[in-house]
């Protein structure tokens, strides 16, 4: 009691709960050391992550960082309880970006806040964050937990995520791109996390809850609308052993028409053959759906060609077969040309 006889406010009463963010910490412990890597120095709890670069083995080295999110994608995990697979994507959100730079992803942080922490909930997302690290070779170092009660409502959450990677001095992506350059594309695994406020909307257009039979496929509607984005890591940081590759585009908001531009110097463009792949259902269900035309599509969505690869063309059947070793599907879709900005033959849809 306080002197005048009266009970004291708690932060628990304000709707802070320290135990539970101490209970979330010892439960994704586990899952943390699972991504330990060359140049971890310390384990989680800390007031920061150390890591040792020279550890790593670079001679030269150069940082390169990211950070991103997931978007409106989170709406449809937080509705369906279905959240395991967000930490995936908000670390391929970050690390398939590094590696366009030509760096390897060596750490990756995150921030995770809410109105009411739910340790179940929170360490099911932390878990997939740390699978994401482990696929992609990168250590979860560290990251926060904000329990901020009248900033969300009830259940909902946001995730943020921070990536560092490094590449050696003079090793800096773009470099070199060409005309007559040939450009693959590496199979997306769905939507991914860009474009969710549109497929939100035709979702909503459609009557269709998201427990719904998915209209083209297994499962529910829901659940084949969160599937995670495809971690690129390895296959890239492969075909650039490879040798020949000049550029990489991850294909986020803005689709191919916006993304591949930016890996191509002043003067060059990109000829695209849309018939050089097959449009995964999904898109085909959202543009049916939506009446969304086909220059639409190819502006918002990655309509199924998530990385793009572009390599000299004397180099394409070696980097080809390193991609397809990593487990990635790729197709020739098209060739770096002399003018600007990205042209499209064939039909999308």
């Amino acid at each position: 009691m306080t002197q005048d006889g009266k009970n004291g406010l708690t932060y628990a009463q304000a709707g802070v709960d320290i135990d539970a963010g101490n209970a979330l910490v010892e439960r994704i412990k586990p899952a943390a050391a699972r991504t330990k890597r060359s140049g971890v120095a310390s384990a989680l709890g800390g007031f920061g992550g150390l890591f040792d670069l020279k550890a790593t083995g670079f001679s030269d080295p150069v940082l390169v960082a990211a950070t991103d999110g997931v978007g409106t994608k989170l709406r449809i995990a937080i509705d369906t309880g279905h959240v395991d697979g967000v930490g995936i994507d908000l670390v391929a959100m970050c690390v398939n970006d590094l590696v366009c730079q030509g760096a390897e992803p060596l750490f990756f942080l995150d921030y995770f806040a809410t109105g009411k922490l739910e340790v179940e909930q929170a360490a099911r997302i932390v878990e997939g964050i740390a699978a994401g690290c482990v696929a992609s070779g990168c250590a979860l170092l560290g990251g926060e937990t904000a329990e901020m009660p009248g900033m969300y409502p009830a259940g909902d959450f946001d995730l943020a995520g921070f990536a560092v990677g490094a590449m050696e001095r003079g090793t800096a992506l773009p470099d070199g791109v060409a005309a007559d350059d040939a450009i693959l594309g590496l199979a997306s695994d769905g939507v991914h996390s860009n474009g969710y406020s549109l497929v939100r909307r035709v979702v909503e257009a459609s009557g269709l809850d998201w427990d719904a039979a998915c209209p083209w496929g297994a499962g529910t509607l829901g659940a084949a609308l969160l599937t995670p984005t495809r971690l690129y890591v390895k296959a890239a940081l492969a075909a650039i052993a490879a040798g020949g590759v000049h550029g990489f585009a991850h294909i986020t908001g803005g689709g191919l028409t916006e993304n591949l531009p930016r890996v191509l110097p002043e003067g060059l463009g990109a000829e695209i053959d849309l018939n050089s792949w097959t449009l995964p259902p999904v898109f085909g269900w959202l543009a049916a759906q939506g009446g969304i035309a086909e220059a639409e599509m190819l502006k918002t969505f990655n309509a199924g060609i998530g990385m793009t690869v572009v390599v000299d063309a004397a180099q394409e059947t070696a980097v080809t077969a390193a991609l397809e070793a990593e487990g990635q599907s790729v197709m020739r879709i098209g060739t770096v040309t002399a003018g600007q900005g990205v042209s499209y033959s064939g039909r999308l849809l």
